[in-house]
């Protein structure tokens, strides 16, 4: 496997694993309401506060592992990540 074929495979992990962050929240704010309508006073609000606290530390997770794998794809090629300017398409 080539190192292009590694990196590939790292973005693809780590898009994978953003998305399925992403889902959790999305389900976890679903099961939140459905709980919150059901149990009322009773709802554990802090508890569900830190479910979705560790899922934004995954997520911010992802973001860094994605932005350290660019700088150094950036390094080996030459190039110094904070000089790449990227620009809108069109």
């Amino acid at each position: 496997m080539s190192t292009n074929d590694s990196v590939s495979d790292a973005r693809r992990a780590l898009n994978r694993l953003n998305r399925a962050a992403e889902k959790a929240i999305r389900e976890l704010e679903a099961v939140r309401g459905a709980l919150l309508h059901a149990e009322g006073a009773d709802f554990p609000a802090d508890e569900f506060d830190g479910a979705g606290d560790h899922l934004d530390g995954v997520i911010a997770f992802v973001e860094e592992q994605q932005q350290r794998l660019e700088e150094k794809i950036l390094h080996t090629g030459g190039l110094e990540p904070g000089r790449v300017r990227r620009t809108g398409g069109g």
